[in-house]
């Protein structure tokens, strides 16, 4: 069966190649739309029409469908499939079976000739040392193992080991060659990049994005697990409290405190954008806190104000929102929280949202940590222990504002 027939999506010189390599166990550390997932099928697809079964494994049953529809779309009509339980047989006895890693027991059981890990660096690691790789012994099977970065977790520590190893093979490549300077981003090919991406979109991607997690995501670096999430925090935070400009649009972000937390509302000039007034306060009654947010709102006339709802947050809201404010809910979850937190240090980052010269903010801004959990992989920002983060959740509220003014097409 030629690719021809099978109408194939050929693979670019950076996927040929790691495909091509003799080692058994390849470790492939790639940026975003590199086409990982597609090199992943086609490998499985190559040694299923040759009799071999396939393990096809990722941290979850979503990021499994993918490679699923995909291989499908392509190659169903020369196999059979169970969706029920994502397994393509084709002639001759070969197999892939996709599987979710979310809990590495869900592999205990079977056999494979060859695995393949999307999203590694997500997956716990005993998924790989306690189920995967004992599972290739009897078969000497091979692995390819492939993901863009998370910290320097147990995907990093294998990573760098299979340098040293006969019987493999590492790779990091980004996903355009690029080179980050003082004037933005330079192009800079590398042999093992994705052709098919626009040196503009990357632009897009760099301007969009902290330079960390542009390094991280894109150009395929691995960077600490934990560390400084917002940077140039001196020299942005050099305003005094504003007062109403005519004319000018604000909004305002809310954190609603919980016991022992404080309450903060953070105003925004979203004409000039920049911050021109915060209020702290640690009383917890309802009334007390609506009665603080409505001398706020009576004084700057808000366009927006985006309030959490999660815990206590959910009855105010309610009430504000009978009372007529013009109130948007934000439910904080680690994907929600992590891209505000992230819009609010680009902008930190860039100077392109200046603040008031606050002690406490400025404080906890740069105590604020971002981290990694080794086992789940999955990046929480928070404050360090016996801290607060309540002037950040609020000023991220405030900046996220900023950028729904205008046509009230919000999306949270």
């Amino acid at each position: 069966m030629t690719k021809v027939a099978l109408k194939l999506p050929d693979m670019h010189r950076g996927q040929a190649t790691i495909a091509r390599n003799p080692a058994r166990f390849k470790w492939l550390c790639a940026g975003r739309r590199w086409r990982k997932t597609t090199l992943g099928w086609e490998m499985a697809f190559d040694a299923a029409i040759t009799g071999k079964r396939i393990l096809y494994g990722a941290p979850t049953y979503k990021q499994c469908k993918i490679p699923w529809d995909e291989l499908w779309r392509c190659c169903g009509r020369f196999g059979k499939g169970n969706i029920s339980n994502m397994e393509a047989t084709f002639p001759g006895g070969g197999r892939i079976t996709f599987i979710s890693l979310d809990d590495p027991k869900n592999a205990r059981g079977l056999s494979a000739d060859g695995v393949i890990l999307d999203e590694a660096p997500y997956i716990q690691e005993r998924a790989w040392d306690g189920v995967l790789r004992p599972m290739l012994g009897d078969t000497m099977g091979w692995a390819l193992l492939m993901g863009t970065p998370n910290g320097h977790n147990w995907f990093w520590r294998k990573w760098m080991a299979a340098k040293d190893r006969n019987d493999s093979e590492s790779w990091q490549v980004p996903t355009l060659g690029v080179k980050v300077t003082d004037k933005g981003l330079v192009r800079e090919p590398h042999p093992l990049e994705n052709p098919n991406f626009a040196f503009s979109e990357a632009v897009d991607y760099y301007e969009g994005r902290p330079e960390q997690t542009f390094r991280e995501e894109f150009l395929a670096e691995f960077t600490q697990d934990s560390g400084t999430v917002f940077r140039n925090i001196e020299e942005v935070s050099k305003l005094r409290p504003g007062v109403p400009q005519l004319g000018h649009t604000y909004v305002m972000g809310v954190d609603w405190g919980k016991v022992n937390d404080f309450t903060v509302i953070s105003v925004a000039d979203a004409t000039d954008k920049k911050q021109v007034a915060v209020d702290r306060f640690n009383q917890i009654d309802y009334r007390f806190q609506r009665g603080r947010l409505g001398v706020m709102r009576d004084r700057w006339g808000p366009e927006l104000i985006v309030v959490e709802i999660n815990s206590m947050g959910d009855p105010i809201y309610e009430r504000l929102l009978a009372d007529g404010l013009p109130v948007w809910a934000f439910n904080t979850q680690t994907k929600s929280k992590k891209e505000a937190i992230e819009a609010l240090s680009l902008a930190l980052e860039r100077g392109n949202f200046p603040l008031l010269d606050d002690p406490t903010q400025k404080a906890e801004l740069i105590a604020y940590e971002v981290k990694r959990s080794r086992e789940t992989g999955i990046t929480r920002y928070m404050a360090p222990e016996g801290m607060h983060d309540d002037t950040v959740m609020a000023l991220a509220l405030a900046w996220h504002a900023v950028g729904q003014t205008g046509p009230w097409v919000i999306a949270l």
